[in-house]
């Protein structure tokens, strides 16, 4: 059974692994031109990483759910809350974690993105699923597009400040 959007569904995981594999070019680009890696490189490329392959995932459920003939609300709902609980907690601990990493939190441009906006779309998405609003299937790409680019921008930012570090 092919679910509502599965088209976008594989192509948003496409570029997921597309946007991990490049990112993981760049991160290597600082180190081939004679600079060490810093803990926030190492941080950022799990972190990046991390982030992708469980939007990849998510991308992914639905259509997998899909093939066991399950009902398409039941499987938006299980696909939301199977997404948005690992999702959840990533975007909510990270300021945590990376505190704990680097030793300083995240700039404010980042908490405000990758933190807050990220965490806000996907409690939104499993809120608006869970209460059996219609177009479900929407409000679960959407979020999963936000988060997305919520981590592009996350990982551009940090890019940016890594490329600024001396060699």
């Amino acid at each position: 059974m092919e679910v509502k959007g599965g088209t976008f569904l594989y192509t948003l995981a496409g570029l997921m692994i597309t946007f991990a594999g490049f990112s993981a070019l760049l991160l290597a680009v600082r180190p081939a031109a004679g600079a060490r890696s810093s803990l926030l490189d190492r941080y950022l490329a799990k972190t990046v990483m991390t982030y992708i392959f469980v939007l990849t995932a998510a991308a992914l459920l639905p259509a997998l759910l899909g093939l066991f003939d399950i009902e398409e609300k039941r499987i938006w709902r299980v696909s939301a809350v199977l997404f948005a609980l690992p999702m959840l907690s990533l975007q909510v601990t990270y300021p945590r974690r990376r505190r704990k990493v680097i030793g300083n939190g995240p700039p404010p441009a980042i908490f405000a993105v990758f933190v807050v906006l990220g965490a806000a779309a996907t409690l939104a998405m499993l809120g608006y699923i869970l209460a059996g609003f219609r177009y479900g299937a929407a409000a679960y790409i959407a979020a999963l597009t936000v988060d997305f680019f919520t981590v592009i921008f996350g990982y551009l930012v940090a890019l940016d400040v890594i490329m600024q570090q001396p060699l």
